[in-house]
């Protein structure tokens, strides 16, 4: 009997191992125990992976509506047993950004369960024309016992009692990609369902979940109405498509990063995101008539190993971008606050330790911004194939599809760049899991930059280049002992499968130097974030880019671009520190800030703006 035990055992043992994903050949000292949990030996210690098991995840916080016969039902379980529910009509009719109203009243969220009587939202508080018309859309808001708001959601109604849910656009539609000939429209509903776009005389339906719809046939620099309809509610907006490549029409376009919460209570910390900041750069971003924002990095708090959480997250800034983005691309990058990874703590009450969640295809921090946006594909493939991969068999690294890309827009480039990729989190302090640490680049990704630089040289359409990475190249405040720095340690790089790379921090950081100044006429900036303020750094043969005593070698700057440093969207501020090139630092900042670009042929000037107070920050025309 004991016999048939232990081999029942064995096989249960065996199932609960087959289940588990297996471990990319680029990690090392990572294993699963008898309970199927991935564990890491740290020097003959195996810590068990720690996981956050909140039930505070998107799709409990959408709280399953459903019609009764006064209004709808929301039931959050024990993500949220007591709170409150604030909610409002969202005038789609009257309004160019739609957002919600908020009724006078709130709902009292009990035992998990809330309801919203819009019986009593009629007559005098009909903005809507729901009597009429038996429909409507609501914005709702949770916020729980602590008054800490968690999410902001959206469902369209249908009836005057009893009520029903309709099928109801939950993100978008948003523009996600123009060109000089077409325009990408982004929404996701809240069920498979059919919709119709309307837009230059065209019909396109869509049956899906994510609809992600590519509008063809299109004159460059023109505007474009849209209309888009679900079970019979409809939303109107435009657009306007790219100039041609290589025209020198006049346009503008903004930047900023790093609005995940911030401090100040309220809208300034809804569930990830500075919700507040984020939409006051917005709107003065579609005030001063851009026609793109980039928005590289630290979007959410992240550093989550729950993907429900960090879905939430994303689900919120979304939400606080789209009354505008129904009408511009915002076009995001990767930071270190996107990071979803297997954690580990050392020590109980330690930061955690973490490493890109795998599978890779589905579960890592790059494949899950990539099912959350919709973004060029024309990046690398991956690290996969590098001279330091483990496996020309097996897939070992991430992949860069939708967070390493380029887009041009008239006679301008723009190049996103990755430095968090396949991210180890305390990498520095825990080789022993391989990985790639804060702000480093590697071998593929560099070498496809290389590439793109060369393309840009020889193509005479494009005038000027922007690059943009999250993590500056020269820190000034804030990330002086990481970003692409480390105080000048150059023994900071990657290790893939137990072993370090060849290239150490300051290797890159001068390689990638080198590629977008020295063997670049184009590049007129590097467009950066991680620091949590606003900086214009210098960087030409003046700049003393290394500390006291380096003893390598040293890289030749032949010209001069600037470090755009504008991680001022919202999280809490870093000071300025003292660093070898402090001297060449103008314009520090620890306001709020918004960086607008305006370019008319060869001309490019930088205006930088609070914009909570409108106060001017820093400004100039490049040379």
């Amino acid at each position: 009997m004991r016999k048939h035990l232990f081999f029942a055992f064995i096989f249960l043992t065996q199932i609960s191992l087959a289940q588990n994903a297996p471990i990319p050949k680029s990690y090392s000292n990572l294993s699963y125990n008898s309970d199927g949990k991935l564990v890491v030996n740290l020097n003959g210690v195996k810590v068990v992976e720690s996981f956050n098991n909140s039930p505070r995840v998107l799709e409990n916080l959408i709280g399953s509506p459903k019609g009764n016969d006064k209004g709808l039902s929301f039931n959050f379980g024990n993500a949220v047993e007591t709170g409150k529910l604030y909610y409002g009509f969202i005038p789609y009719h009257d309004t160019k950004y739609p957002l919600p109203i908020y009724f006078k009243r709130t709902s009292r969220i009990k035992d998990g369960k809330a309801e919203i009587n819009i019986l009593k939202m009629g007559g005098k508080y009909d903005m809507v024309s729901w009597e009429k018309n038996k429909r409507g859309t609501l914005g709702y808001r949770v916020q729980d016992s602590s008054g800490n708001l968690l999410y902001e959601g959206i469902v369209s109604f249908k009836g005057n009692g009893p009520f029903s849910v309709a099928k109801t656009i939950v993100e978008g539609p948003t523009v996600a990609m123009v060109d000089s000939d077409n325009a990408t429209i982004r929404i996701k509903t809240s069920t498979e369902t059919e919709l119709n776009l309307f837009v230059n005389g065209n019909k396109i339906t869509s049956n899906s979940v994510l609809h992600e719809i590519k509008i063809e046939n299109l004159e460059p620099s023109t505007s474009y109405d849209y209309k888009v309809e679900v079970d019979g509610s409809v939303q109107n907006y435009s657009f306007k498509t790219a100039p041609l490549k290589g025209s020198k029409e006049k346009f503008r376009f903004a930047y900023a990063s790093d609005s995940r919460s911030g401090n100040g209570g309220g809208e300034r910390d809804l569930g990830g995101t500075n919700f507040y900041m984020v939409k006051k750069i917005m709107a003065y971003a579609l005030l001063q008539d851009v026609s793109f924002m980039q928005y590289t990095g630290d979007l959410i708090s992240g550093y989550n190993s729950n993907k429900g959480i960090h879905k939430l997250e994303y689900s919120n800034w979304k939400r606080a971008t789209e009354p505008w983005a129904h009408y511009i691309p915002v076009i995001p990058g990767m930071g270190n606050h996107e990071v979803l990874s297997h954690d580990f703590k050392p020590k109980p009450n330690d930061w955690p330790m973490g490493v890109d969640r795998f599978p890779f295809e589905t579960e890592s921090m790059e494949a899950i911004f990539a099912q959350e946006f919709t973004l060029p594909t024309n990046g690398p493939d991956s690290e996969d194939g590098a001279y330091y991969d483990p496996s020309k068999r097996t897939i070992d690294f991430p992949s860069y599809k939708e967070n390493v890309f380029y887009y041009t827009y008239g006679n301008t480039a723009v190049i996103v760049l990755n430095n968090f990729y396949w991210y180890a989190t305390r990498l520095p302090k825990y080789p022993e899991t391989s990985g790639s640490p804060h702000g480093y680049i590697m071998e593929n990704q560099m070498k496809w930059l290389r590439n793109k630089i060369d393309m840009f040289e020889k193509d005479d359409k494009i005038d000027h280049v922007f690059v943009t990475q999250h993590s500056p190249a020269f820190p000034n405040g804030g990330h002086t002992g990481d970003a692409m720095y480390y105080h000048g340690n150059n023994n900071i790089r990657a290790y893939v499968a137990g072993k370090p790379v060849k290239k150490g921090i300051i290797d890159v950081r001068d390689e990638y130097l080198d590629i977008i100044i020295n063997k670049s006429t184009k590049v007129r900036a590097m467009l950066t974030g991680d620091e949590h303020n606003y900086a214009r750094t210098e960087l030409g043969p003046k700049t003393n880019m290394y500390p006291d005593g380096w003893k390598g070698s040293k890289l030749k700057l032949t010209r001069t671009i600037y470090q755009i440093n504008n991680g001022a969207a919202g999280a809490p501020y870093y000071a300025q520190e003292q660093m070898p090139w402090t001297n060449m630092v103008s314009g520090f900042s620890t306001q709020n800030a918004i960086v607008i670009f305006e370019i008319e042929g060869d001309s490019i000037t930088m205006k930088v703006t609070n914009p909570d107070t409108f106060d001017d920050i820093d400004d100039l025309k490049f040379q």
